[in-house]
């Protein structure tokens, strides 16, 4: 066993001249191991949210999503977008055509996006968990045109989860000007039938602003008949997400964007992840203010194993051999807070998922989920243990070099 760590273990866990001593080390331990048990459970709130908000987002966003890389539109009948039924990993293909309209009810008025989508859509996405309303799915029957709104958009149309009258649809012409003298003569008109059920993804931006339609309904209403704007895509159960996007780009080329849903929501988890980069810098900095405290326990030990150290140096220890020993006898404090302060944490995190220790609200049913929800990732607990780590030899190394040489 090496001298040096031989020696600091025994410092460590040997019981001191002074209790004041054992005292010290024992607090430097606790306050590093409470600010890695902040960094774990912190951390962990973040990644709870992103999964959460990743959840909400999985019933309407496809898990990969084809753009063209250039223009709008594509035509459906594109050479690229007929290699994808040739991909091994590719289960369901649904055509979507994307656009601007405005829709009138009983006077009100609103600016929404039309979705229109293939008849696939159920089987691409899970449509039918956030399907609200007493009627079915449905996009089109006959001569009929129906369209699911979101469930904020309703209400501001005044409407319920179903509509006696036809939705009025309005979308400007492709390359005509507005005639002033008869605007709505510049505009396709369509109506949309309801079919008794409203949606709710529980997100503002699909909730307030989207209508789910056909996609020949789309088409004839942008005047894009043959064309598409994305394709979304769902690939066989057990096909890695990464790897269907990777086979995908290089089956459609330059030409094609590939996203995964993190991707089509790019903002919103880039938000999340700043906000917990800023938490992990704040955190890391009282952790490096809970590290001085080892200067104090390893200062007093200095003075008190003065006489030790002379006997070292008579038996041949070095200066450098006296100043790796107080070095690995603070970086051992560190490493058993770090070990504590993660295992106390995962618990803390165990806990919190388990029975919701933390509520969100008072009030049953204020918000989405009823407790803080929390997820511990591998790779965050060993960037905390590094972490901890890096700082604690830091905030020790200069201050130990020079205690070694003004007190011993």
């Amino acid at each position: 066993m090496n001298a040096s760590f031989f020696i600091a273990r025994r410092y460590l866990f040997s019981k001191k001249s002074h209790h004041a001593i054992n005292i010290i080390s024992g607090i430097s331990v606790v306050g590093v191991a409470v600010a890695t048990m902040a960094l774990v459970c912190t951390l962990s709130v973040f990644n709870g949210f992103q999964e959460l908000v990743a959840d909400l987002f999985t019933a309407f966003d496809p898990q990969l999503r084809i753009t063209p890389s250039a223009g709008s539109t594509v035509p459906t009948d594109d050479e690229a977008l007929l290699r994808l039924q040739e991909c091994e990993l590719v289960d369901v293909c649904t055509r979507v055509l994307e656009g601007q309209a405005l829709v009138v009810e009983d006077g009100q008025q609103q600016v929404v996006t039309i979705k229109g989508v293939d008849d696939n859509i159920g089987e691409q996405a899970h449509i039918e968990d956030i399907l609200y309303g007493d009627g079915e799915f449905c996009l089109h029957s006959d001569v009929l045109e129906y369209g699911i709104l979101g469930i904020q958009l309703a209400s501001r149309l005044g409407l319920s989860t179903s509509f006696p009258d036809p939705l009025q649809v309005y979308a400007p012409r492709r390359g005509e000007r507005v005639n002033m003298a008869n605007p709505l003569s510049s505009f396709n008109h369509d109506e949309l039938q309801s079919p008794g059920v409203v949606f709710m993804v529980k997100q503002v931006k699909y909730d307030a602003n989207y209508v789910l339609t056909s996609i020949d309904f789309a088409q004839r209403l942008f005047d894009q008949q043959g064309r598409v704007s994305s394709v979304e895509v769902r690939l066989k159960d057990g096909a890695s997400t990464s790897r269907g996007k990777k086979q995908l780009k290089q089956l459609l080329g330059e030409r094609f964007t590939v996203a995964d849903r993190y991707e089509q929501q790019e903002d919103v988890f880039r938000i999340m992840r700043i906000e917990k980069l800023i938490s992990y810098l704040f955190l890391t900095f009282i952790l490096l203010v809970a590290c001085f405290n080892i200067i104090g326990s390893l200062s007093m030990l200095m003075i008190d194993k003065r006489e030790d150290v002379k006997t070292l140096r008579s038996m041949g220890a070095t200066d450098l051999l006296i100043i790796r020993i107080f070095m690995l006898e603070g970086r051992l404090i560190s490493l058993i807070g770090a070990v504590i302060g993660i295992v106390l944490g995962t618990v803390l995190c165990w806990a919190q998922q388990t029975f919701g220790l933390l509520a969100m609200g008072s009030v049953e049913g204020s918000f989405i989920v009823e407790a803080y929800p929390v997820s511990v990732h591998l790779t965050d607990l060993l960037i905390i243990f590094l972490t901890v780590l890096v700082v604690g030899w830091v905030a020790i190394w200069y201050p130990v070099r020079y205690l070694s040489r003004n007190l011993l």
